[in-house]
């Protein structure tokens, strides 16, 4: 995955939203936490990994990693917002079910948001893409989909969304 270049378009995406609504001097972390939380949310909705209570299948997977990106495109905003960048993480988590790691990225997110610090942000986009593997989605898939959305959000802005 070419984070640098997932920078760079989310910059592009970013700076345009800004200037259409009005929001060059607003500070707009708070807002993009809850925007990422309410994004993860979602996502666990169409995995559907929580709901022991019901036998209905998850989405599809072109669906998931849709849903999953979208996120994605909010924790890349916040590094931007933030001035961090994310470096690989190589470490080795131990085995967690599909629920618990949801329960980490949900953590995790509160931890920066609590901090705001290049460690906790850091943390956050390592926990995010391990979501990402957990989900079955290679760094080729979640980078080939992130374009793909980002080129529908633009699209959005050009109709005003």
């Amino acid at each position: 995955m070419n984070v640098q270049m997932l920078y760079s378009l989310q910059r592009q995406l970013d700076e345009r939203i800004e200037t259409q609504h009005g929001l060059q001097h607003e500070n707009l972390v708070d807002r993009k936490v809850l925007a990422l939380l309410v994004e993860l949310g979602e996502l666990a909705n169409e995995t559907r990994c929580f709901k022991f209570w019901s036998v209905k299948p998850p989405a599809p997977q072109d669906k998931i990693l849709e849903e999953y990106v979208d996120g994605l495109h909010f924790i890349l905003s916040l590094g931007l917002e933030c001035g961090f960048d994310f470096t690989a993480d190589d470490r080795v988590s131990e085995t967690r079910s599909l629920v618990e790691q949801f329960l980490f990225v949900f953590q995790a997110a509160h931890q920066f948001y609590e901090a705001k610090s290049l460690a906790s942000y850091q943390h956050l986009f390592a926990e995010y893409l391990r979501l990402g593997n957990q989900l079955g989605f290679s760094l080729e898939q979640m980078e080939q989909a992130y374009r793909k959305k980002n080129e529908i959000n633009h699209e959005r802005q050009n109709q005003n969304y």
